[in-house]
């Protein structure tokens, strides 16, 4: 059901590396044309069980190369979130473009049930996105703005 996005207008190549004895799950593929993100599939070897409150590091069996400028953003996926309420513990994750480790997701159980992760499920999501790096410039005061220093819901409901 993937569609690959090699032609993409604002694609970039991304290398990657699959962890020995992974070969058997799909590398990280667009499910629709318009997708941004990419499922992440859990590379385990038997099946974890989360418990209610607890976190795990899950596996995804690859390695990636990002092109200095970009990161890559691991995410929730949203039916996962909703539906057994498990989601991203960091999340967004950042992958630096100088990381060379293992992608693994945090995966924590905010829901009322133990969720089973099997070899295979996806378990996340992945986007590929630049980056700017900032560079300081320290002022005395900086510019006025109609909402100034207002934050934290001071807008209202």
């Amino acid at each position: 059901m993937g569609k690959e996005s090699a032609e993409a207008p604002n694609s970039v190549v991304v290398q990657v590396r699959r962890e020995p004895g992974t070969e058997d799950l799909p590398l990280p593929q667009y499910m629709s044309p318009g997708a941004a993100g990419m499922d992440l599939l859990a590379a385990v070897t038997e099946t974890v069980f989360l418990l209610p409150g607890h976190r795990a590091l899950v596996p995804t069996g690859i390695y990636i190369a990002l092109p200095q400028g970009y990161e890559a953003q691991v995410r929730p996926r949203s039916g996962l979130a909703i539906k057994q309420g498990v989601t991203v513990g960091n999340a967004p994750g950042t992958i630096d473009s100088d990381y060379r480790g293992q992608v693994c997701v945090i995966l924590i159980n905010l829901g009322n049930e133990p969720y089973a992760i099997h070899r295979g499920d996806r378990i996340a999501q992945m986007i590929i996105a630049p980056v700017v790096q900032a560079r300081w410039q320290e002022v005395q005061t900086l510019p006025e703005t109609t909402r100034n220093s207002g934050g934290f819901g001071h807008t209202g409901r």
